[in-house]
């Protein structure tokens, strides 16, 4: 069995971690907030410090935080960076959404690293069903494999590092234009006379209809808004996707549209509910 350190207690992360826990794995974690530690600590996890303290014998290396900035503090700050504690053959996986141009700065002082973010919630984590969208040298993804393969049920190599973060910010940019676009329809139809309720159920049953799109109209009529992806982190994931084709000499007009409707859903208070909560812009 690997000895494994998990950086990122989140909601994702530490179910993450649970499952490589429960698979007999020895895990050593850290969280920013030492409290979110505490439930996998009676599990038989061990709590560290630091990164550094946490990656330090480390066979596999798992980071699973929120963005640019927090990846850089847990794996580079300076005294307490988990690449500092890096043995010479561990492996590093970053499982957060992040951007290309930070996974390939990340690379030059981590060698042995994969980009490996993820699709799925809360639900998916749990049930080890999160799809990877990995990018990096094979030999590496080989190696692990059976770790990936115990929190999610497909894990896909896109090709080099970095690339598994461009196809994490497309996919990302994807879901959210077809769920701003379902919120501002199902408002302008409901103006019009037509019940929400009853336009969702016609729409469920047509092909045009994505099955995400679908998830999202349920939610909507249901009128809950958990965050399983909440809208910071959608409107962070937009501005990252636009940053990468504008660096690439590409434009996203329709995907700046649509993240400009999360930053407005931000500004109306609603950055901490979920994706479908931007439909409430266009309630009134």
């Amino acid at each position: 069995m690997d000895t494994i350190a998990f950086l990122g207690m989140g909601a994702m992360g530490e179910r993450m971690a649970r499952r490589l826990l429960d698979a007999g794995h020895a895990l050593r974690i850290y969280n920013r907030s030492a409290a979110r530690t505490a439930p996998l600590v009676a599990a038989g996890a061990s709590a560290f410090a630091t990164p550094r303290e946490a990656a330090s014998g480390a066979d596999v290396v798992i980071a699973m935080v929120t963005d640019d900035q927090a990846s850089r503090t847990v794996w580079l700050a300076p005294e307490s960076g988990a690449a500092s504690g890096l043995a010479p053959e561990a492996i590093a996986i970053e499982c957060s959404t992040l951007t290309p141009g930070w996974i390939h700065e990340l690379g030059a002082a981590v060698p042995r690293l994969l980009d490996a973010p993820l699709l799925g919630s809360r639900p998916q984590a749990e049930a080890g069903a999160l799809a990877f969208l990995v990018g990096g040298e094979g030999e590496l993804l080989e190696r692990a494999r059976p770790l990936l393969s115990l929190m999610g049920g497909a894990i896909h190599h896109v090709g080099a590092r970095g690339t598994g973060a461009m196809l994490k910010l497309a996919v990302n940019a994807l879901f959210g234009v077809q769920v701003a676009a379902l919120g501002e329809l199902l408002g302008a139809l409901a103006r019009a006379g037509l019940d929400p309720a009853h336009t969702v159920e016609i729409l469920g049953t047509l092909p045009v209809t994505s099955p995400a799109v679908r998830a999202a109209a349920g939610l909507v009529i249901a009128g809950r808004d958990a965050p399983l992806f909440p809208i910071d982190l959608v409107a962070k994931d937009f501005r990252y996707a636009v940053a990468m084709a504008a660096g690439r000499g590409a434009e996203l007009p329709v995907s700046a549209a649509a993240g400009e409707q999360y930053e407005r859903a931000r500004a109306a208070g609603l950055g901490d509910r979920n994706i479908h909560a931007v439909a409430r812009l266009f309630n009134g």
